[in-house]
């Protein structure tokens, strides 16, 4: 076991249910294509670090992803409570620096989420901002509830809220660099992640003739 965990909230790839705001414009099947390389991304930047992982699950685990890692299924009933939980689960097993992804950065790495836990040597939560106002990483080095309640979830005042709670609080938060998560067809075509892959750029076109 080490001192740290990376914990990452992946809904299950099932056609209709991810990247909803994409497949109206896109589709349900291009948003499953889309949301299948996400996955493939997330996972390749989890795999090169040697720190304890727990992948999270919105439905059932799934056994061909993050083979030999731990897994279960997410419990809450909104973003904040299920985020909550793991969190909690984390510090319960007596992990001492967590960091929470998601599954949807095109340009996620390892180093992101190095430097998140690196943050949290020297600060109490680590944020990764969003480019649409809220976060793609949550970190923390002691166990700060008001983080997850209450909260505008998919608004674009998100982390500025919660930002203004932890300074009220006089909270230590260390912040990382900001990146674009896939949320709508605009994210999408502008990012490097599309432009760089012709098979699913093809994919789109076909499913869209």
């Amino acid at each position: 076991m080490t001192d740290a965990l990376v914990i990452v909230f992946v809904k299950n790839i099932k056609l209709g249910t991810v990247k909803t705001r994409l497949a109206k414009t896109v589709g349900d099947y291009g948003a499953f294509e889309v949301y299948s390389e996400l996955v493939k991304i997330t996972e390749k930047a989890t795999e090169a670090l040697d720190i304890d992982k727990r992948i999270y699950f919105s439905n059932a685990a799934v056994d061909t992803q993050w083979e030999n890692e731990f897994k279960t299924v997410q419990k809450g009933i909104d973003l904040g409570e299920r985020m909550l939980n793991a969190f909690k689960d984390g510090f319960e097993a007596g992990y001492e620096r967590i960091v929470l992804i998601g599954s949807d950065l095109p340009d996620i790495n390892s180093t992101h989420i190095e430097n998140g836990l690196d943050a949290l040597k020297t600060n109490d939560m680590v944020f990764g901002p969003a480019e649409d106002g809220g976060y793609y990483l949550v970190g923390m080095s002691k166990m700060e509830e008001l983080i997850f309640k209450n909260k505008p979830w998919s608004q674009a005042n998100l982390l500025e809220l919660t930002l203004q709670e932890l300074e009220e609080k006089q909270a230590k938060v260390g912040i990382l660099e900001t990146l674009n998560d896939i949320d709508n067809y605009d994210d999408l075509i502008v990012s490097d992640f599309y432009k760089n892959n012709q098979k699913l750029q093809e994919k789109i076109q076909q499913l869209n003739d």
